[in-house]
């Protein structure tokens, strides 16, 4: 009973790595989510599914919910880089900004001590 669920699961991963390694461009966060949510689901639904004697909707609705929870997840971990990456960025035009009022700051010091 074993047998046909590790095979199902196996087949499952495969076919995610297939699909996964034609794309030309990296997967974003969401889309690894899915993926590995997908896979991980299936492997267990296949699993859970043999020993009640049928690995192949196991792995079917394993695979479908796990896909599910992998895009919440992933959507939310893509939404997080996100926000940071725009919050760094801010941070880096105003010190980009602080470093030209500084100058501006000693340019006049020095047109003072001149004078």
């Amino acid at each position: 009973m074993r047998k046909p669920a590790v095979m199902t699961g196996a087949l499952a991963l495969a076919a995610l790595f297939l699909v996964a390694g034609c794309s030309g461009d990296p997967l974003s966060t969401r889309e690894e989510g899915t993926l590995g949510g997908a896979g991980i689901g299936a492997a267990t639904g296949a699993i859970i599914g043999a020993a009640v004697g049928s690995p192949g909707a196991g792995a079917a609705i394993g695979g479908a919910l796990g896909g599910v929870t992998g895009f919440a997840v992933g959507n939310a971990m893509q939404n997080q880089q996100s926000a940071n990456t725009q919050t760094q960025s801010q941070i880096q035009s105003q010190q980009q900004e602080i470093e030209q009022q500084r100058q501006q700051l000693q340019q006049l010091k020095q047109s003072q001590e001149t004078e």
